[in-house]
This record gives C-alpha cells, sequence and structure tokens, in this order.
C-alpha cells in the first residue's frame, strides 16, 4: 500500500478522457443524468421509514372473573397439596438414590458414613445460614410501628 499514489491515477483518467475526441462531453452528460436519475428516483419515490406494526396482545386468563373467595381458597389449596406430594415424592427418591449410591460406596471401600455426616452438617449451616437471612429480612420489612421497642 506504500506504493499507491493517486496523482498517477488521476494523470492517467485525463489523459484517456482527452483521447476520447469530442463526443466524450455528451458521454459525461449522460452518464452523470442516469447516475444522478437513478439515485433521484431512489431517493424520492420511497418511503423510508416504515409505519410501526403495532402489537397483537393475546390476553390469558387463567381463571374465571366471577370466582368466589372460596374458589379461590380451595384452587390454592389443591395446588399446595400437589406441590406437597411433588416434593414428598422427590424427596422419596433422592432418599433411595442416596440408600444406593451408599451401598455402591460401601462395596468399593468408601466411608460413606463420614462423607454423609460432613453433608449434612453441611445441609445444616446452610439452612441455618438462610433461616438467618430469612429473620433478617423479615425484620427489615417489619412496618414501623411493629418494631421492638427498648425500654
Amino acid at each position: 500500500m506504500k506504493n499507491v499514489n493517486p496523482a498517477g491515477a488521476i494523470t492517467e483518467f485525463r489523459d484517456v478522457f482527452r483521447e476520447a475526441g469530442p463526443a466524450r462531453w455528451r458521454y459525461v452528460l449522460l452518464s452523470a443524468l442516469c447516475t444522478f436519475g437513478l439515485f433521484g428516483t431512489l431517493a424520492f419515490t420511497q418511503n423510508w421509514v416504515a409505519d410501526r406494526k403495532l402489537p397483537e396482545i393475546d390476553y390469558i386468563n387463567s381463571w374465571p372473573a366471577d370466582r368466589t373467595e372460596a374458589e379461590t381458597k380451595a384452587f390454592i389449596a389443591a395446588n399446595q397439596k400437589d406441590k406437597d406430594a411433588r416434593e414428598k415424592a422427590q424427596a422419596e427418591a433422592d432418599a433411595e438414590a442416596q440408600r444406593l449410591w451408599m451401598a455402591v460406596g460401601r462395596a468399593t471401600g468408601v466411608d460413606v458414613d463420614t462423607m454423609k455426616k460432613k453433608a449434612d452438617a453441611d445441609k445444616a449451616a446452610e439452612q441455618a445460614k438462610k433461616d438467618a437471612q430469612d429473620r433478617a429480612a423479615a425484620t427489615l420489612n417489619m412496618p414501623k410501628t411493629q418494631a421492638p421497642v427498648d425500654r
């Protein structure tokens, strides 16, 4: 790129333009008209700003608008019962998987009892930390009228 010189290109263009003869100005005018005509047509006949399409909104009703308070409470109770059943089934599956892995560990000579004690201690510490955070958050969210008062 350091040997590029635009002066040579300009000089060569000037020589070719002079050699084109007397018809050169007609060709320059014709090419300029075509160029400006094409770009002018594109620029002035196009709507370059498209109209914004409004979004379509779908409303989803997950419950009837006229349900009663009793129906709402029954719905919540049924969902809580289903959730408790799922959590119980998951806990049973986890316990069975742990029992099987402990059997594999014992068969291979791993001290699974020590590992289980350490894992249980870690879980208890994590639960205690979470409970402390929950208590602190509950204390911060307590209204001013219910805050404990030192007397």
